[in-house]
């Protein structure tokens, strides 16, 4: 390699460094695919109001709702790949939709730069008080004997509750019947007014609700920590039943890796200040950091997964 070429090399690592160094210089948009008041607008919103202090300029979240994340993942995947657009990742828009979707308008494997996880939840399965249903051995009895009878809401096809039911389903050998809903506070809303005989709620919400709901288990392997008498579907009789979802970041393919590497170690710092803990933790949320390699593997997974539980529903 000639001289000339070396040189022109290391002006152009330089300059990269040099701009990088200077970012953020003007705010910086936070897309979040779902409706505001849920866990995923929450979370994007306790974590940009910390990465606004350690960044020193204002993070702007938009809700861009629509297609279980895709529409957001769309126009992030369209944005210029300079750190300014930024989005909550969660695996409906990074793996599932890419099952359910033939002609989904982006390539999730190569539209993004994963930056990385931020924390993780699972929901909890809920009826009316006033419900014959009292445990999940009772539902799943009443389902065998009455198929398709019951119904069950969801925040929308490939959604987490969306999910949780299918797998559900799926172990128990049962069928319900699905009807979806613009958000998860409008299923429950649903089952308040007998509308709905079940739904997946975030766990937040199954707490604040619970001398109107009947809370029956939750999906994630562990017991969770604000609902800490409530059994987990696994110890419900669905042994290795697994419903655990997550929060990410990410940035359209080809943002410099200075910028995703210095946004992944400000996230990291995030969710390790107690204050953001709690914040999370009472939404039912659980800080769990990761590199972008981690996940990245984790998303493989949970394709892998739910691509069985998909196509066999």
């Amino acid at each position: 390699m000639s001289a000339r070429a070396l040189l022109a090399i290391l002006l152009c690592v330089l300059a990269t460094v040099s701009w990088s160094q200077s970012y953020p210089n003007r705010p910086i948009r936070l897309l979040v695919g779902f409706t505001a008041g849920g866990n995923s607008d929450i979370t994007a919103r306790v974590i940009a109001a910390k990465l606004t202090q350690s960044l020193g300029t204002t993070i702007v979240v938009e809700n861009r709702t629509g297609a279980a994340g895709s529409i957001a993942a769309h126009t992030v995947a369209r944005a210029p790949a300079d750190g300014y657009t930024l989005m909550l990742a969660s695996p409906g828009a990074l793996a599932v939709n890419r099952i359910l979707e033939r002609n989904l308008p982006y390539n999730p494997d190569t539209a993004f730069e994963l930056i990385g996880q931020i924390a993780t939840f699972g929901n909890a399965l809920v009826t009316r008080q006033d419900s014959t249903i009292s445990s999940v051995s009772q539902l799943i009895a009443l389902a065998k004997e009455k198929p398709g009878q019951l119904n069950i809401g969801s925040q929308g096809v490939g959604s987490a509750g969306f999910l949780s039911g299918q797998l559900m389903q799926q172990m128990a050998g049962i069928k319900l019947t699905h009807v979806p809903y613009k958000g998860g506070a409008d299923a429950t809303t649903a089952v308040l007014s007998g509308e709905l005989n079940l739904t997946f709620a975030s766990t937040a919400l199954a707490l604040s609700l619970r001398n109107r709901l009947k809370v029956l288990a939750v999906t994630s392997p562990a017991r969770d920590p604000i609902l800490p008498d409530v059994p987990t579907l696994d110890e419900s009789g669905l042994k290795g039943y697994d419903a655990t979802f997550w929060f990410g970041f990410a940035a359209p393919a080809g943002t410099p890796q200075a910028i995703v590497t210095r946004l992944n170690a400000l996230l990291r710092t995030a969710v390790s200040d107690p204050e953001v803990v709690k914040n999370l933790q009472s939404q039912g949320v659980n800080p769990a950091p990761s590199s972008p390699q981690e996940l990245a593997a984790r998303l493989r997974a949970d394709y892998a997964k739910w691509k069985r539980v998909i196509e066999g529903s």
